[in-house]
């Protein structure tokens, strides 16, 4: 069943903000526009959205403060739209607090499929709080510790539970290297890249049925990763 959401797009260009308003409004979603940085915060303020799609390149200022402003008082989910396509752009967007990233031109079915993907995580809530995950023939039993893939007991060392559990905790989210880093290594660690490379390379091994071709840790080419049950 469809989920029926509030959603706030910021968007200076009048057609993109159409184009995305009636592609929402296809599905049933309430949707309230704006189209700089300071009327995206009173429309965020006063309207409390459930899901947020913002543009970068607003005519008073980046929107990355609009998203960092957000996060200090809601857990919503952000879907960045933009023209900037450079790593270091998705990468500051998403370490400030965006879910997800969707370059410009984009069609209609893949804003719509990333707009699902985010509402269900977030009517879901944080995956941690069920006592069980699984994905594939992989279960994960969070208050024992204990993994297990097609019913036999899986070792996983202790770096690649926590990244197993990080990103599981967070599906349809792009985690950025420096936010999985911060939370599994610490946050000394935030240029060591490559212990995320070789753990994650571990980790496929033993849990995706085909690690060249992996279905449920996702990369997401030099900003992170996916989870995607």
């Amino acid at each position: 069943m469809a989920l029926h959401a509030r959603i706030l797009v910021v968007e200076d260009e009048p057609d993109i903000r159409r184009f995305v308003r009636l592609t929402l409004q296809t599905e049933g979603h309430e949707v309230h526009e704006a189209s700089s940085l300071q009327r995206g915060l009173i429309e965020a303020g006063s309207r409390r959205p459930d899901l947020a799609i913002v543009d970068l390149g607003l005519p008073d200022g980046d929107g990355v403060d609009l998203i960092r402003d957000l996060r200090t008082w809601s857990t919503a989910p952000v879907i960045v739209l933009s023209a900037r396509s450079g790593e270091a752009d998705k990468v500051a967007a998403l370490d400030a607090g965006a879910d997800d990233y969707l370059v410009k031109p984009f069609g209609a079915a893949e804003l719509l499929a990333r707009v699902r993907a985010q509402l269900r995580r977030q009517a879901l809530g944080p995956a941690a709080s069920e006592p069980l995950l699984r994905f594939g023939s992989v279960s994960v039993d969070l208050a024992r510790r204990v993994v297990e893939r097609d019913g036999e007991p899986l070792h996983l060392t202790p770096i690649e539970y926590r990244l197993l559990t990080h990103l599981a905790g967070q599906p349809d989210r792009v985690v950025t290297h420096q936010q999985l880093l911060k939370s599994v290594w610490g946050p000394g660690h935030a240029q060591d890249t490559h212990y995320v490379r070789v753990h994650m390379a571990n980790l496929r091994k033993k849990v995706e049925a085909d690690p060249s071709m992996p279905r449920h840790l996702l990369t997401e080419a030099g900003i992170g990763y996916r989870f995607r049950a």
